[in-house]
């Protein structure tokens, strides 16, 4: 069987949502539905950290550097793509943290062609290489207060994450599939925006904008797969230890086929009272590390997620081990359709939207519908 292989690159200046992008697609793209999601980790990063290669401190030169760079990034890519004939998932999204274009920002046009000509390419024939490419602009424009959220040991000024979003920006201002997502709008609709054109890009229905949440009766769950459709999820939830009283921190762990990914959040208090989420994924290592952290007046909450669609809405009910007779759904519609219509199986008792009793840190505490 010929297999469906979309590649998206990932880029942006510094504090842009890249991490939290990544956590998003892990979590909508499932081995159950028939996608594999091979990430493509940032080199320069790994360089760097890993092996000490670096182009400051009397290592190299940064047009040394970007050699290491290019080299180390074109295995990767091919180690991508031979995975992706592999893994028996009939599609697969590669994300490429950053990729060859990013390079550019460093040096000159000149010098990148020198470059990667050393490897048999030209720009034009570096940029063919991927499906699209999805711009995050950082949060340095347009979202300063939320400049370090997601990463305390960043580095880079304000100019300098701007000066590095510009240059990112030009690298790949020619590639035919180039979409920008900027922070006109709340960090949760930025991610959004961004999945919007990914799933665009995959050609699966976009995601919905109208979300709601209802307490219903407990419904035949068999009747809903075989009927429906229905997919279940295995999900465990955690909270941690408050550290910071403005943070709220949790981890997550959650069944992608045979296997299990794992999750860590922050939800961050602003000044005037909204909330800012940032998520990255962890290792089974780390997620085993933070559970020491655990609150410990809070229990794990563990549910069974069942996701489907119908009749142009998308449905997701959870299902808890401590409630028989209830479960909770979520229903996402259109911005055009007026109202949500469940299926006929699906008795709602009332509606629980922004009802604080019904979110998970209640449940965690209460353990009860």
């Amino acid at each position: 069987m010929e297999k469906n292989i979309v590649k998206i690159v990932l880029t942006g200046g510094p504090a842009a949502g890249k991490t939290t992008l990544i956590s998003r697609i892990l979590k909508e793209f499932k081995q159950d539905e028939g996608w594999r999601v091979i990430t493509i980790p940032e080199t320069a990063t790994d360089l760097i950290s890993g092996f000490g290669i670096k182009p400051f401190g009397n290592c190299m030169s940064m047009l040394e550097f970007q050699d290491y760079v290019v080299a180390d990034q074109l295995h990767k890519e091919r180690l991508a793509l031979q995975a992706a004939q592999v893994v028996p998932e009939p599609n697969v999204l590669i994300v490429y943290d950053r990729a060859l274009l990013d390079d550019k920002a460093y040096i000159t046009d000149a010098e990148f062609e020198q470059v990667i000509a050393k490897f048999g390419l030209t720009t034009e024939t570096a940029m063919a290489k991927y499906d699209a490419v999805i711009h995050l602009v950082t949060c340095a424009k347009g979202a300063e207060f939320a400049y370090n959220l997601g990463n305390a040991a960043r580095t880079e000024s304000l100019d300098a994450a701007v000066e590095m979003d510009d240059k990112t920006l030009r690298a790949w201002s020619s590639h035919p599939n180039l979409k920008i997502v900027d922070n006109a709008v709340d960090f949760e609709k930025k991610i959004r925006r961004a999945m919007r054109e990914i799933f665009r890009v995959v050609g699966r229905p976009e995601p919905m904008d109208k979300k709601h949440k209802y307490l219903i009766a407990m419904p035949d769950m068999n009747k809903l797969v075989v009927n429906r459709g229905a997919v279940p999820f295995e999900m465990t939830q955690n909270y941690l230890v408050i550290t910071n009283p403005r943070i709220e921190r949790r981890i997550r762990k959650q069944k992608n086929g045979s296997e299990y990914l794992y999750f860590y959040t922050e939800k961050h208090l602003m000044e005037d009272g909204t909330m800012w989420d940032t998520e990255r994924p962890i290792s089974a290592k780390a997620y085993e590390s933070y559970l020491l952290e655990a609150e410990p007046e809070l229990q794990p909450v563990h549910k069974v997620k069942y996701r489907f669609n119908d009749k142009r809405q998308r449905f997701e009910i959870d299902v808890y081990p401590f409630s028989r007779e209830r479960a909770v759904m979520f229903a996402y519609a259109g911005a055009d359709e007026a109202e949500v219509v469940p299926p006929p199986e699906i008795e709602i008792l009332r509606e629980v939207t922004g009802d604080p009793e019904y979110k998970n840190k209640t449940l965690a505490r209460l353990q009860r519908l």
